[in-house]
């Protein structure tokens, strides 16, 4: 015998729980890498145009423009988000009665099947 509109028992996952897609990480990853050189690059300029102007802030900018490449790769290569928990975003199938329950009306009354 089979149910209907049951999913058969298969186990249902909420596709907010699923993660991220590996292009979408990558092109993240790619994104923020980039953004970073771009402030490292800004750093470095400010450092040769403030140098006979503002030297405190050309030493800064210099620094900032020495550190920035390393914390850019940790940043780029950290991986991917933590995978959600499995019973955090299982929810399970409802679960319907096989046989309806037998109306409360009165005495059930037996039926003859017709075999034929």
């Amino acid at each position: 015998m089979r149910k209907r509109g049951s999913n058969g028992g298969a186990e249902v996952f909420r596709i907010t729980g699923a993660r991220q897609g590996l292009a979408e990480d990558v092109r993240g990853r790619q994104r923020r890498y980039i953004i970073s050189m771009g402030i490292r690059t800004l750093a470095v300029i400010l450092t040769a145009v403030l140098w006979n102007v503002e030297r405190h802030v050309a030493i800064v900018t210099l620094v900032v423009g020495a550190f920035l490449p390393y914390v850019a790769v940790v940043i780029a290569n950290a991986g991917r988000e933590n995978v959600p928990g499995l019973p955090s975003t299982f929810v399970p199938a409802p679960t319907r009665p096989m046989i309806a329950p037998a109306p409360t009306g009165g005495p059930a009354e037996s039926v003859p099947e017709d075999r034929g």
